[in-house]
């Protein structure tokens, strides 16, 4: 007589999966997090802390040489100066926080640009091929900015 067994075992232990879960969960909440907030949100934040620190400073200094001993009152005083600042002052560091971001953005991508260029060029200094590429793509260009037809050569003629 035979007799078969059949044992039928997850090939994955519960706590690895839970812990697999949670760690995909944790990744696309971060993603969300990251795409839902910008540069310039910092930035403004920052810039507001900055102008908010500032205010207080001078309002302890005017506060200090007004109310010798009065601390309670002078603390109440520079809070109100402080969120009297912020509420001021949040849109005008929203819209310097988005100008400064957007000329980052654009500096980086003119110097991304640039150093890109030069290692074609170095590239080019020593791949005749390369350099050729450049060559027909210049005059390419110049041909449109004078309103001819680029005439491609021989070797470069589709054969069929």
């Amino acid at each position: 007589m035979t007799s078969f067994v059949h044992l039928e075992y997850s090939n994955q232990h519960p706590g690895v999966a839970r812990v697999e879960a949670a760690i995909d969960s944790a990744a696309s909440s971060a993603q969300h997090i990251k795409r839902n907030s910008s540069g310039a949100r910092g930035l403004a934040t920052l810039l507001l802390s900055a102008i908010a620190a500032a205010v207080m400073v001078v309002a302890y200094q005017v506060m200090d040489s007004l109310a010798e001993g009065h601390l309670l009152a002078l603390w109440v005083g520079m809070w109100a100066v402080a969120f009297a600042t912020l509420a001021i002052c949040a849109t005008a560091a929203r819209a310097l926080a988005v100008n400064v971001m957007a000329s980052l953005d654009g500096w980086s991508r003119n110097l991304a640009a640039k150093r890109a260029d030069e290692r074609l060029w170095a590239m080019a200094k020593t791949d005749a091929r390369v350099m050729n590429d450049l060559q027909a793509a210049i005059s390419r260009n110049d041909a449109r900015d004078e309103g001819l037809t680029f005439v491609a050569p021989a070797y470069q003629k589709l054969r069929v």
